[in-house]
């Protein structure tokens, strides 16, 4: 059954779909795909606590998944339904389509139903799963998990300019909290700042050496958000940092650091950890190194993971998001190809 991915990809993306209102662009794929003549499920995923996250939805989430009546698929096709903020509707050119989501990932959602229903009339078992949250806490990732469907192999879609990954980055989420003592700025020695604590705690881990492995590349760090304080003139009673950690090891080397380097003068908690992942390689396919992560590390159970999509990371999140129209079109090739390999 053919489809045309380049305006299945201009309907996902005019579907607002930031991360905790998922619920419109599921509901899309889910009667989308039914119609393909897909046996199609949906995998409810509970809404944060609005009160500790207050950019959650309100409304239903689910993950899609979907696969041909009564099979077990060999490998299966996958990638996120939510795009981070903020949303703006798709455009298109000769060369480009455009839109929050183009290349992460509703371009590689349509060329992965494409490439499925190729394999399906090539008598391959494939399935599809579409999952809500990846660009937060891979939340659906984790629901999608405790209910595998016994495929061999997961082809995880995110932006390679498809090439299929050997390895992704981890991430390790860090939250610093430093406690101080208000005083009237006039007499700093009455108080005790909690901004010159993190300040200082902040230059050390700047400062701290971070693992390297060979082939790969180097852990990165990145400050992302320092708030605290009451007012110019108060010596600050709190302070607090977020960090992300982009490992290519064990974390627990890097927490360990980040503990012993802080010392005292913060308290430090890990929010997220996911794990370093290395991937096979497939002769005749170009390869590349994700120094970014993906749901993979919460997909365990659904086969030996690899990662290949169409796009570039570097316009991902970004106000110029794009794909190229031959690029999404050289994936369904790719796809089914990879696909193909791996089951035969």
């Amino acid at each position: 059954m053919t489809l045309d991915p380049i305006q299945l990809t201009r309907k996902l993306v005019d579907i607002e779909s930031t991360t905790y209102n998922e619920g419109a662009v599921g509901a899309f794929l889910h009667d989308f795909l039914a119609g393909q003549k897909y046996a199609v499920e949906k995998m409810d995923v509970p809404q944060p606590d609005v009160t500790k996250f207050p950019g959650a939805g309100t409304g239903p989430r689910f993950n899609v998944y979907a696969a041909m009546p009564g099979i077990t698929p060999d490998v299966v096709l996958s990638t996120h339904m939510d795009t981070v903020p903020p949303y703006f509707g798709s455009s298109e050119d000769d060369e480009f389509i455009y839109g929050r989501g183009t290349c992460d990932a509703k371009g590689i959602i349509a060329a992965q139903i494409a490439a499925a229903n190729q394999l399906r009339q090539a008598g391959v078992k494939v399935g599809l799963l579409f999952v809500v949250g990846e660009e937060r806490d891979s939340a659906g990732a984790i629901v999608a998990n405790r209910s595998p469907k016994g495929s061999k192999f997961l082809i995880n879609g995110e932006p390679t300019d498809n090439r299929l990954a050997l390895a992704s980055k981890g991430a390790l989420r860090v939250e610093l909290r430093a406690k101080g003592r208000m005083a009237h700025s006039a007499y700093p020695e009455l108080g005790e700042s909690a901004i010159d604590k993190l300040v200082e705690a902040l230059h050390d881990l700047l400062a701290m050496p971070l693992p390297i492995e060979p082939e790969i590349g180097a852990s990165t760090l990145n400050i992302g958000l320092i708030e605290g304080g009451r007012a110019p003139n108060v010596v600050p009673d709190k302070a607090e940092a977020f960090l992300l950690v982009r490992t290519v090891g064990p974390s627990e080397v890097v927490k360990e650091s980040i503990v012993k380097t802080v010392g005292g003068r913060a308290d430090v908690a890990f929010s997220l950890d996911m794990p370093f992942v290395r991937m096979r390689r497939i002769e005749g396919l170009e390869t590349m190194i994700a120094k970014f992560s993906t749901d993979i590390p919460s997909l365990t159970n659904w086969g030996e993971p690899l990662l290949l999509g169409p796009g570039s990371i570097h316009v991902a999140h970004t106000s110029n998001e794009k794909l190229a129209k031959k690029e999404l079109l050289e994936a369904v090739a790719l796809y089914t190809e990879v696909a193909q390999k791996l089951v035969g």
